[in-house]
């Protein structure tokens, strides 16, 4: 028996359609492949090798060493070191407490405080800011598990508390300048940071033939200082010692080369120091002679007696008949040491006496007189490069009242001044009557070592013949009148007293315990090398110009003069 013959299976259309489908499918991959290929090869080429190359290129910030501080004399003031950081993965550490321990003990630290850093949740943390690298190695040397260490520059101030508030400081964690010349020349000091421009693998690992480029950081400038820092050692401790003896609450101590208007020393008490800065108040980082007003007191005297030789309206031997008091409404003004009737001009000056002084004033009036205040520096800024430079307060003339303003304005009050600005204004008669702005600048040396020197303005404000009598008679203070306690042995030396009741700007009256007590001086007389002037804020004892702040003019102007090797007078 025979089968039938077999018939051949039919094909499925639907087979053939999915077939079809995939070949539809595969053609059009193909086609977007090739077109993604075009794309990325060819008209968009460019952009995507920026793009990988943006993925691989890595660009760091290169630091600028930022420029030293150094004294007239080369000795560092402020420089910058390296130091070590040392910081935690707190995924990565292991135990906590027993590493906060050990942490501890090597950084000075409290455990617990470094614990709770350890046993945060974050991948980064800091433990223990710019350590000395010795003091890194020892925590290095424990091998601790998630503990890592950075190297930082780290901003030194050798001198310590001696120049702290000139000098100031800066932010720890950045170096930016905060206080005193670190801000005033934050931008000099700082340079201009480098980059470095590196092509790494996703292992982060340097492609040997990627792109690698250098811009080198441009270091900071140096400053050279002024300030000589022997002398800045003398008048601190000299006025420490009368800080003491006078149970004063602060004092301020400025010294200037009258010639070219170089601060050669600036101290304020109390200071600090500025690597310790925990718990630091405000008042102890100000400087004092640059921010603090108060109202002059005898010492404005000067100027009314230059501006009274200058316009001719009298001589060093022209004779006054002095009242015993001059009373002016409810004010009464008088005299506190017993004189003739009749005084020089020159015996006025030597034996402070108000009203002497008034009636030269009331022969300037007010406008002459505020006219020579303002020459003299009063009432504006001085200039000096350093930042919160306070411009005391001086009152147009036609703000003045008509009964006791010029009499009170003659002999230091209705005027608020600066321990800087009657420096300057003493200094104009130490030079010859010529005024040059006070600086703590002398030169800036840039990176390339350039050396850009300061060259301050000057201005005429009395002649040379009337600064050399009012130097004669500054000189009769001293020799024969109420600063004796200044003098100096082998040195003709002049100067004058200022004790003023302290004003309180909170209630706008004069306190009947409180006295400013200052001294302002120059020496050697005939040709000044330095003037000084010394303000005690609060003396309780020597609680005057001539007994609380005279003497320490006297040893100030003694160091400065034997630091620069003036020699005493001629016998």
């Amino acid at each position: 028996m025979s089968l039938p013959p077999a018939v051949p299976p039919r094909r499925s259309r639907g087979l053939n359609a999915r077939l079809l489908m995939v070949g539809v499918a595969l053609t059009l991959a193909w086609l977007g492949v090739g077109y993604r290929l075009v794309v990325v090869q060819g008209t968009r080429a460019e952009e995507y090798a920026a793009r990988g190359l943006g993925q691989r290129l890595h660009t760091e910030t290169l630091a600028a060493d930022r420029g030293t501080i150094f004294d007239a004399e080369g000795r560092e003031l402020a420089l910058t070191v390296d130091s070590v950081t040392v910081y935690a993965n707190p995924r990565e550490v292991t135990d906590p407490a027993v590493e906060a321990r050990y942490l501890a003990s090597l950084t000075g630290q409290d455990s617990r405080q470094v614990e709770g850093l350890l046993a945060g949740d974050g991948t980064f943390v800091y433990v223990a800011r710019q350590l000395d690298p010795a003091d890194a190695d020892r925590v290095r040397a424990a091998e601790l598990p998630g503990i890592y260490f950075l190297h930082e520059p780290k901003r030194v101030y050798p001198a310590g508390s001696l120049t702290a508030q000139v000098v100031g400081f800066v932010q720890p964690d950045s170096n930016v300048g905060l206080e005193g010349l670190e801000y005033e020349y934050d931008e000099e000091l700082a340079g201009t940071p480098g980059q470095l421009r590196v092509e790494r693998d996703p292992a982060g690992r340097t492609i040997p033939q990627g792109e690698y480029s250098v811009v080198p950081a441009e270091p900071g400038s140096d400053l050279v200082l002024t300030l000589l820092t022997p002398i800045q050692y003398a008048a601190t401790q000299a006025l420490r010692d009368a800080l003491e003896r006078t149970g004063a609450r602060a004092g301020s101590v400025v010294v200037l080369d009258p010639a070219t208007g170089g601060v050669l020393a600036m101290v304020n008490l109390p200071g600090f120091d500025p690597e310790d800065r925990v718990g630091l108040l405000p008042e102890q980082v100000r400087n004092r002679a640059v921010t603090d007003l108060f109202e002059p007191g005898s010492t404005q005297k000067l100027v009314t007696v230059s501006a009274a030789l200058e316009t001719g309206l009298v001589t060093p031997g022209t004779t006054l008949e002095i009242p015993e008091r001059i009373e002016i409404l409810d004010t009464v003004f008088q005299d506190f040491t017993q004189h003739p009737d009749r005084l020089t001009v020159t015996e006025i000056v030597a034996q402070s006496s108000n009203l002497g002084t008034i009636l030269l004033g009331e022969m300037l009036g007010a406008r002459r007189l505020h006219e020579f205040m303002v020459a003299f520096g009063q009432g504006r800024e001085t200039g000096i490069d350093f930042p919160g430079e306070a411009a005391g307060v001086l009152h147009p003339p036609e703000e003045w009242c008509p009964t006791t303003c010029v009499a009170g304005t003659s002999i230091g009050y209705h005027v608020s001044v600066t321990a800087l600005q009657m420096a300057s204004a003493y200094a104009t008669i130490a030079n010859d009557g010529v005024r040059v702005r006070p600086h703590l600048v002398a030169e800036i040396v840039d990176g390339r070592g350039s050396r850009m020197p300061v060259e301050p303005p000057e201005q005429q404000v009395v002649s040379a013949e009337t600064a050399r009598r009012v130097r004669e008679m500054l000189a009769a203070v001293v020799e024969r009148g109420t600063g004796s306690l200044a003098a100096i042995p082998g040195y003709r030396v002049g100067g004058k007293t200022g004790t003023t009741k302290k004003y309180l700007s909170e209630s706008g009256e004069y306190s009947d315990e409180d006295v400013v007590a200052s001294f302002i001086g120059m020496a050697p007389i005939d040709h000044p090398r330095v003037v000084v002037a010394v303000v005690l804020d609060g003396p309780r004892e020597d609680a005057s110009g001539g007994k609380g702040a005279a003497p320490v003019f006297s040893a100030v102007a003694l160091a400065a003069l034997h630091q620069l090797g003036v020699p005493p007078d001629a016998p």
